[in-house]
């Protein structure tokens, strides 16, 4: 089996073992952590927080995490190897930009198209990225990551999934897509990919839990792309009962091979930065945290009749799967 990178170095794509595909460590806004930090941050209390919490993962059998966490949402290598260090628990990290609309002023002057043109230096950043490491980590990024949400196909979210699109030509790493489904734009996101040459079994569609149009995810799917079932315990989006009631019909009509389980959570967003706003966001989602899978989903599951081998698929096989190949 080929070698995947991880936080802690190249792991046997095989030794993945059970996997979720789409968890962050944090989510952060860099420039408002380095200017307001002091009033919420804390950086031994959320590193200690954070090693808590995925040792708790750990204990429920979870051998592997994929985190998602890329430009604009605060990656901060350093923070990440610092608390690996402390949890036996392989993390992958991503190389992307996370964007719904305008891309930052950094790239609109330099190009394809723009004022100075040129090559998509965006792509070679990633390809560096995944070839190189991560800031002079040494941490390569294993897979790529862009968003189509309820905007579209803005021009910049079209940049952004032509860069990562060529990057992935480049390099032959996966992709994960943000997308929101009840707009459906994972089918906008999967034209452009094919557009541009991406091998699709290689792409996740983010976040297809969100609904259960089963039409539109067996679409998806049909295409050769794998479903992102991520978002488990944000009950707001879609009930946990929803979303295992649609994966077990799913799971039934022969679509295990091609979904991917994950909760979307996070040890600390700064979303909600406040011991106030982290209780109400508590309360009112109490799930939504990286231990609702094993302690409640699967068993759901297995209730309404999806065996071992289809969960197998779901958190082992298909992970695997989507790392085996390219330079990563």
């Amino acid at each position: 089996m080929p070698m995947v990178a991880t936080v802690r170095g190249p792991v046997d794509a095989a030794a993945l073992g059970t996997t979720l595909m789409h968890e962050h460590v944090f989510v952060l806004n860099t420039e408002i952590l380095q200017n307001y930090g002091g009033a919420y941050w804390d950086e031994e209390e959320r590193v200690a927080d954070a090693v808590d919490k995925l040792r708790a993962l750990r204990a429920r059998g979870v051998d592997t995490i994929v985190d998602p966490t890329v430009l604009g949402l605060g990656r901060y290598i350093p923070r990440i190897q610092r608390i690996n260090a402390d949890v036996d628990i392989n993390i992958i990290a991503a190389t992307g930009l996370y964007t719904y609309n305008d891309i930052p002023l950094f790239f609109h002057y330099r190009g394809p198209g723009t004022a100075l043109d040129g090559p998509e230096f965006m792509a070679e950043m990633f390809v560096d990225d995944i070839r190189t490491g991560i800031a002079g980590t040494g941490v390569r990024a294993a897979f790529l990551k862009c968003c189509v949400d309820a905007q579209g196909m803005t021009p910049g979210v079209d940049r952004v999934c032509r860069a990562v699109a060529l990057a992935h030509r480049e390099t032959g790493a996966p992709i994960t897509v943000h997308t929101n489904a009840h707009e459906r734009s994972g089918l906008l996101a999967l034209q452009v990919f094919k557009e541009e040459g991406v091998d699709l079994t290689k792409v996740v569609v983010g976040h297809s839990g969100d609904t259960n149009d089963l039409d539109y995810l067996k679409e998806l799917m049909d295409s050769g792309a794998i479903i992102g079932m991520d978002r488990f315990g944000l009950d707001l989006y879609n009930s946990t009962a929803d979303r295992v009631a649609t994966i077990a019909t799913l799971a039934g009509q022969g679509y295990a091979d091609r979904m991917v389980l994950s909760h979307d959570a996070a040890c600390f967003m700064d979303y909600f930065p406040t011991p106030e706003t982290i209780a109400a966001l508590n309360a009112t989602i109490p799930n939504w945290v990286y231990t609702h899978i094993h302690d409640d989903v699967l068993p759901a599951l297995r209730e309404l009749g999806v065996d071992d081998g289809a969960i197998t698929a779901m958190l082992v096989d298909n992970p695997r799967r989507y790392f085996s190949g390219g330079t990563h």
